[in-house]
């Protein structure tokens, strides 16, 4: 596990030098999925969360349309540099990914960060559960469902989750110490039979990484910080901006404080 800063891993972001996945970096900071919006559509985007907490937790969101600082999670952090990789959409279709977002940058973009999964990794290493895409060096998996979220004007869509294989009892420790975090996705949404949930092959995930689960382990799916694409795919805006899966902010903000005691 890398153990630079995320000051550190911020600069080399933005100098080209990371463009990959965030999972196992910088333990014990907070990591955020992104969404970027235009100006009108960005109270729907909010309420779309609001409806949807588990997989559209904000953690912060910029002060005005245009504006590409947001200094509650670093005094540092600049939006259009500072993810390793960036999905730009238009019309609901992914148009390309990029690493840097500085030369379609609009005054009227609204960014919000959501709360992600990779946050509440940390606890569960500390608590002695192996996270198999980390023991892997791999992005987690990644599926889409049958799971409906709460529409919020022409904001729709199924719910993302992802997927950490473990043995019964060790996922019900999971189920435990997840849900003392709320703000970055809480308790798992299912677990077991993934069939359930509308994933017909478990080995082939939408987003990420297949993992290795082994005889005796069942898969636990969490809500997923990749649901607002989906909601975008399926409501088309003109443009947006979302980090490619598994590539997150790494903010300053301590995973700690996220923690309901």
């Amino acid at each position: 596990m890398q153990k630079e800063t995320p000051a550190e891993l911020r600069q080399r972001i933005r100098a080209g030098q990371h463009t990959g996945h965030t999972s196992g970096y910088c333990a014990g900071y907070v990591q955020c999925n992104v969404a970027i919006l235009p100006k009108a559509w960005a109270n729907e985007f909010l309420q779309f969360c609001q409806l949807n907490p588990k997989p559209c937790p904000i953690v912060a969101m910029a002060s005005s349309p245009g504006a590409t600082k947001i200094p509650s999670i670093a005094p540092d952090f600049d939006i259009r540099t500072d993810v390793p990789r960036y999905r730009l959409w238009e019309n609901g279709r992914l148009d390309k990914e990029v690493t840097d977002i500085s030369s379609v940058w609009r005054d009227d973009l609204v960014t919000f960060l959501l709360g992600c999964s990779f946050s509440f990794e940390e606890a569960l290493l500390a608590d002695g559960l192996e996270i198999r895409n980390i023991t892997e060096g791999v992005n987690v998996p990644m599926y889409d469902t049958n799971m409906t979220c709460q529409p919020a004007g022409r904001l729709h869509g199924n719910m993302v989750v992802s997927m950490r294989p473990f043995k019964p009892a060790d996922a019900i420790r999971m189920i435990q110490i997840c849900s003392r975090f709320p703000s970055v996705h809480g308790s798992p949404v299912h677990f077991g039979n993934p069939e359930d949930i509308g994933i017909s092959n478990i080995n082939k995930p939408d987003y990420g990484d297949a993992v290795s689960i082994r005889a005796g382990e069942v898969p636990v799916f969490t809500a997923c910080g990749v649901t607002p694409q989906a909601a975008i795919m399926a409501a088309k805006p003109e443009f947006c901006i979302t980090h490619s899966p598994g590539c997150m902010v790494v903010t300053d903000m301590s995973n700690s404080k996220l923690a309901i005691l």
